[in-house]
């Protein structure tokens, strides 16, 4: 009996009330995916430049933020340890070509393995990545040979503790010809659910894409959630944040590079609060143990799946491109974690992504 009913009296109309609850739920989504995909085709449309613009201005921009981020980063993790630097041609044979700067930190109090990307491209396109862009409604040659300029920033850190969750971020500007578009995004990818810092971050996206448009933050969270998809797993990477690509202006017709430099200027910031509050719990053998499983869930997403891996691959830098994997990662077999367990409760979110802001 329940409060005076028998459980099934009580049970029918909660199985109905959750049925009708995720209908509403995949509804929005629904509709939300496709204001997306209505706002690419108009974004895709005036990516053409209307005006000369300088290249250097967006180059200059990430490397002033990769610079910052590992100079704030090294002050919150405290141990004294540094990012290395390492700067890499694309090409001994031509200058022009671009380059790359490679930061590392190992080793620190709060963060296990940092890493940062610049990347700075001169190139033309090879015909997978031309038939990718094009079958995303680019006007460039699907055969490839298309000149582009590229300029990105990325980032992650793997932390510690199995209580701060792992940060993955990015901005990023791509050119072909008279086209010029944005990406990047930031989310988080945790071990352990904290419900009120999974509200802290996707709070702090939400209020700074409103600062923008009202539309970014519904579209973008939709976006990321449907990007970092493991199909083979049926689960999320992570519990999302923001992602956006293709973006060369607002829903209002606004230049859409101002909006992408407040991401790039805020990444940090959206993890800091978090990964204070939890760097100093204790934690124990079986808790590290599930951290270093989920990491293998990580792995799994940036070689099966990731675009950007992807694209890095095809002649690119290798040791750049895998330096985004965890230092220690494991997998076992056909792990299940009890019911009604702390490791159960991230899964159920990781397969369900929910409504946090």
């Amino acid at each position: 009996m329940v409060c005076g009913h028998s459980w099934a009296t009580v049970r029918q109309p909660c199985i109905f009330a959750l049925s009708s609850y995720r209908k509403t739920k995949r509804a929005m989504r629904k509709e939300t995916r496709n204001r997306r995909s209505e706002f690419r085709k108009s974004t895709l449309k005036s990516s053409r430049l209307t005006e000369q613009v300088d290249d250097l201005r967006f180059q200059e921009f990430v490397l002033h933020i990769q610079s910052e981020i590992c100079k704030e980063a090294e002050e919150m993790d405290g141990s004294g340890k540094a990012f290395g630097f390492d700067k890499w041609e694309r090409s001994a044979d031509d200058p022009n070509a671009g380059f790359g700067i490679t930061r590392v930190m190992e080793g620190g109090n709060l963060i296990e393995k940092g890493a940062s990307n610049v990347s700075i491209i001169n190139s033309k396109l090879s015909p997978t990545r031309a038939k990718m862009m094009s079958s995303r409604g680019r006007e460039v040659n699907p055969e490839g040979g298309d000149s582009y300029f590229a300029a990105a920033m990325s980032l992650v850190f793997h932390p510690q503790s199995p209580w701060v969750p792992t940060l993955r971020a990015d901005v990023r500007l791509f050119q072909v010809g008279e086209q010029r578009w944005y990406g990047g995004g930031c989310d988080l990818t945790p071990s352990y659910l904290f419900e009120e810092d999974a509200s802290s971050f996707h709070s702090f996206w939400k209020d700074l894409c409103s600062r923008h448009h009202k539309e970014y933050y519904p579209m973008f969270k939709t976006w990321c959630d449907d990007y970092f998809y493991l199909p083979s797993r049926k689960e999320h990477r992570g519990i999302g944040g923001i992602f956006f690509d293709d973006l060369a202006i607002s829903p209002d017709g606004e230049d859409a590079e101002p909006f992408v430099k407040d991401v790039g200027r805020n990444i940090l910031n959206s993890w800091r609060e978090i990964a204070e509050s939890r760097r100093e719990l204790q934690f124990d053998d079986q808790q590290r143990n599930w951290q270093l499983l989920r990491r293998g869930r990580y792995v799994e997403f940036n070689l099966l799946y990731d675009r950007g891996v992807k694209f890095g691959l095809e002649g690119g830098r290798v040791e750049s491109i895998m330096v985004s994997a965890p230092p220690l990662v494991r997998w076992s077999y056909d792990v299940n974690p009890a019911h009604n367990t702390e490791e159960a409760r991230i899964l159920e979110v990781l397969k369900h992504p929910r409504s946090w802001a």
